[in-house]
């Protein structure tokens, strides 16, 4: 199948359900509204923020969304989509990416790293966004590690702003008494759930839209279908719903029906 010949069948202007959409492309539903608005404060505040949510809810997207809207004169930002580096692999990426060579010696690297971080705000006037995704991943010593990072003595204000975006995961663990020490210093936490079922069909019609179809292309069958099985997770919205679009221009429609919803998600069941 060639993606030019399913653009012209439907008369996309671009392929939809797409990862390339700039951040004032996004459909603005009530999750990710709320996602963004509380990063934001967190990067305002220079707080600790644990943005929490399923795999493909959308986590890392409201994190760009909110990074977007910063004046790059004024804030650094340092993301971390690879946790399995390990604490030196963190501490190493702040100090590199702040203009320092890491030490060696790891019981150096921390105080390197807190220097470097204090120093951006204090001589470059500049505040520090330290984002790790994927943070469900880390272990007791990287998320202690990353703990000390934010505790310069007598409780002063750490001179960044942190970031951890994980999986449901995350939030019951820090629940846990071995990490109280970080715990108590979360200023905000929130879980994005899924799309409404209203919010899916407003989400499917934005797409479409962006590529150039702003007439009803997909059946409300076939949209109620795609929203029971993913769960209003906007990955898997995306992904069934061009599973949908391919099967019904392998049948040769010109809508989106229930049954070509359904042969998608037979495809995705099959995976």
């Amino acid at each position: 199948m060639s993606i030019d010949r399913l653009r012209a069948h439907y008369g996309f202007s671009r392929m939809p359900f797409g990862k390339d959409l700039a951040p004032g492309m996004l459909h603005a539903h009530d999750a990710h509204a709320q996602a963004v608005a509380r990063i934001q404060w967190c990067i305002s505040e220079q707080a600790i923020g644990v943005i929490s949510g399923e795999c493909g809810a959308g986590k890392t997207v409201a994190a760009r969304a909110a990074v977007a809207s910063l004046d790059a004169s004024r804030h650094t930002v340092l993301y971390l989509g690879t946790p399995g580096v390990g604490l030196r692999g963190i501490y190493g990426l702040i100090v590199s990416t702040l203009g320092g060579t890491p030490r060696f010696h790891h019981a150096a690297l921390i105080p390197q790293a807190q220097e470097l971080l204090a120093a951006e705000s204090t001589e470059r006037g500049k505040q520090v966004v330290l984002m790790i995704d994927e943070a469900h991943l880390l272990d007791a010593e990287i998320l202690e590690g990353v703990r000390c990072l934010s505790n310069l003595g007598m409780d002063q204000t750490a001179p960044f702003c942190l970031l951890l975006l994980g999986q449901p995961t995350l939030r019951r663990r820090l629940r846990q008494s071995t990490f109280a020490a970080l715990d108590q210093r979360i200023a905000v936490r929130y879980a994005i759930t899924g799309l409404s079922a209203e919010e899916t069909q407003s989400y499917v019609q934005h797409h479409l839209a962006l590529a150039g179809r702003s007439d009803t292309l997909f059946s409300d069958d076939a949209i109620g279908l795609i929203h029971e099985v993913s769960r209003g997770l906007p990955r898997q919205v995306n992904n069934l719903a061009v599973g949908s679009l391919i099967a019904a221009f392998a049948a040769k429609k010109a809508i989106v029906d229930e049954s070509a919803a359904r042969a998608a998600v037979a495809d995705v069941a099959a995976e």
